[in-house]
């Protein structure tokens, strides 16, 4: 099934799903795993694995320090590959993808990482430094693969680079809350509600929604609004402070109702 048939029929169940994202390696594999299972076990619906690279230009200083902890405990790709697809295996209930930067993809060869993504089974790439016009080729393979490659609306996008940028990705479109970089609070207003109505006139792709959130109040205001929160900063800071054991009951509360009752 493609990715955003998948994600269509599982809204069908639920108000609004959720996208996680870690970075491979840190604080290390073994944590990872950990995280994973316990995302899995509460119902994340999408997970991105970030290969580290040393200049993260899309990410705050939470995320920027365990990119740059991973590649000095010597993470390598080929780490990230072996790991990726352990975890695609043991839950095949969670849509991976992998999430890295161009020149990740360029050194190891596009085709080569793209294919390879693909036979481990993860289901799409998250390149936030590709512009779509620079990305021909890589767009190109990825269909031919029917592997999903994500696009991003930003608040400065004009409706009609919304439309072109849509057209040319698959899966889902990665809206970016706000300005600046990952890790800052987002905050619910009329200009991100009139955004939001733009970014679904623009595709009808579902819309995942990242950048500050961080907590089920910031989830539950984009019910109705977007098809899926995507959780970042918030869980890397938590394992940071609190261990891999606090994610499951994070996570289980980002969708809970009002009361504490799961959806």
């Amino acid at each position: 099934m493609k990715l955003d048939d998948d994600l269509k029929s599982r809204l069908q169940s639920k108000k609004i799903l959720l996208m996680t994202h870690l970075v491979l390696g840190y604080p290390s594999f073994e944590t990872n795993r950990e995280v994973i299972r316990q995302m899995a076990e509460n119902g994340v619906d999408c997970i991105e694995l970030q290969i580290p690279f040393s200049e993260p230009m899309a990410d705050g200083p939470v995320i920027l320090k365990a990119n740059q902890d991973a590649l000095a405990q010597g993470v390598r790709v080929e780490d990230c590959f072996r790991f990726a697809e352990e975890m695609a295996a043991e839950f095949s209930q969670v849509n991976f993808l992998f999430m890295t930067y161009y020149n990740i993809v360029f050194r190891y060869g596009e085709t080569r990482f793209l294919e390879r993504t693909r036979e481990i089974g993860l289901v799409g790439t998250i390149i936030p430094d590709l512009p779509p016009e620079e990305g021909e080729s890589y767009l190109a393979t990825s269909r031919s693969l029917e592997l999903a490659p994500i696009t991003f609306f930003t608040p400065t996008s004009t409706d009609e680079r919304m439309r072109q940028v849509a057209a040319r990705g698959e899966g889902f479109v990665y809206v970016v809350a706000r300005r600046g970089v990952t890790g800052e609070h987002t905050e619910m207003d009329t200009g991100l509600v009139g955004y939001l109505a733009r970014c679904h006139a623009a595709t009808d792709l579902p819309l995942a929604v990242g950048f500050g959130i961080a907590s089920r109040a910031d989830v539950a205001m984009l019910e109705g609004r977007a098809d899926m929160a995507v959780i970042g900063t918030a869980t890397i800071r938590l394992v940071d402070e609190q261990g891999a054991g606090a994610v499951g009951a994070f996570i289980a509360g980002l969708h809970a109702d009002e009361k504490g009752r799961e959806r």
